[in-house]
């Protein structure tokens, strides 16, 4: 009884460290970026233009949580208007089918300091896909000059679509590069020193 009455103030006084951040997309601070080969003698890169998403970051763990993510498959862009067209039809995308592909986290492992490993749920054409997001922080969480509070990271993954309906000439595999800086209105109580603190 002794030990709970002890126990019990520092648990009604205990903080939560989660904040919830929302992708700068719309102000051109995020990225989607692939990879993928073209018949075996070089690469075909490209971008998703139109993305939306969330996710929290614990300032006391490091751990990022609750990742949310919508693209706009439409968006598509191969810097080839005739490729682009091609790659939102039936041989790939099937966008008129399937407009939108979306990303949910289920876990996130620290590696090492500013390192982690985010695992989620990749939604794409009707079927589920489980990716593994190689995370690294960027920079020092802090005061942006327009007067927010902005968080960095860069992730890189490798996507294995086998029997995903895709007509893959090659590999089936597909690399992608993601940058993105998260925005929240007002500082944390508490200063980020190192976004993946232990």
């Amino acid at each position: 009884m002794l030990l709970a009455l002890f126990i019990a103030p520092l648990l009604l006084t205990g903080k939560a460290y989660a904040d919830d951040y929302i992708l700068d997309s719309k102000e051109g601070h995020a990225f989607i970026q692939f990879k993928a080969k073209h018949l075996g003698y070089s690469w075909v890169l490209g971008r998703f233009n139109e993305f939306n998403g969330t996710f929290s970051h614990d300032s006391k763990t490091g751990i990022i949580s609750n990742v949310s993510a919508t693209i706009e498959m439409e968006s598509i862009d191969s810097n080839h208007a005739e490729r682009d067209k091609h790659l939102r039809g039936g041989d790939f995308l099937k966008v008129r089918k399937f407009p939108e592909a979306q990303f949910e986290s289920t876990g996130f492992k620290s590696t090492g300091k500013g390192k982690g490993v985010l695992k989620g749920t990749l939604t794409l054409l009707g079927k589920q896909w489980p990716v593994s997001i190689n995370v690294t922080a960027m920079g020092t969480p802090g005061i942006d000059p327009w007067g927010g509070y902005r968080i960095g990271f860069e992730g890189r993954c490798k996507l294995q679509l086998n029997n995903s309906g895709i007509a893959l000439r090659g590999s089936p595999i597909i690399d992608i590069f993601i940058a993105i800086e998260g925005v929240r209105g007002s500082p944390p109580a508490e200063e980020e020193a190192n976004p993946f603190a232990l």
